[in-house]
């Protein structure tokens, strides 16, 4: 049996190489334009093109990339083997570490695939908030859903100052863990 003939692959690098510039350019300056993007990256605008044909596309990429990024840190961090309080440490450290394309995400209004970020991420995040309050880790005189809600909003707000470089990586993760558990533990 013949197989029909393939695309011909682009390369990884490239594609990489203008992500993280457009990760960086835009989380830096949402009005970058794709000529900025391309000029970061060090490509032609042709070339840009021919991986993201539009603006849209390449956000619709970064949000991809991000959410896949996230979630294999998230499946790196063991959230299951450890106590709720460090299970949430290490999913603030493995969101923020995400950095930049978060950001663009965050700046831009950009939704991912939600099947897919919902899989990735919002379960398992659930997942570790609702043992905290079976546990009596975590308040439970708050809906699941609420402490879910509080807790996504901290984590936005953390992005948003690594990537406008007003507070350290490490120092946003520390802080934002401390405050949501300062907040979010039983009484």
């Amino acid at each position: 049996m013949t197989l029909p003939p393939q695309r011909p692959v682009r390369s990884d690098r490239t594609a990489a190489a203008i992500l993280d510039a457009a990760a960086h350019v835009l989380a830096a300056r949402s009005s970058a334009s794709m000529a900025d993007v391309a000029e970061a990256a060090g490509v032609g605008r042709a070339t840009l093109y021919r991986y993201y044909e539009s603006r849209e596309s390449l956000l619709d990429a970064l949000a991809e990339r991000a959410v896949a990024d996230a979630g294999a840190r998230r499946a790196d961090a063991g959230l299951d083997r450890v106590p709720v309080e460090e299970a949430i440490e290490r999913i603030v450290r493995a969101i923020i570490a995400v950095g930049d394309n978060y950001a663009v995400l965050v700046h831009e209004r950009i939704e991912a695939d939600r099947a897919k970020a919902e899989r990735t991420l919002g379960g398992p995040i659930r997942a570790v908030l609702a043992r905290g309050i079976e546990s009596g880790v975590l308040r439970d005189d708050l809906p699941l859903e609420i402490l879910t809600e509080f807790f996504g909003g901290l984590l936005t707000t953390a992005i948003t100052l690594v990537s406008e470089r007003q507070i350290g990586l490490e120092d946003a993760s520390a802080a934002t863990a401390g405050i949501f558990l300062r907040g979010a533990r039983a009484t």
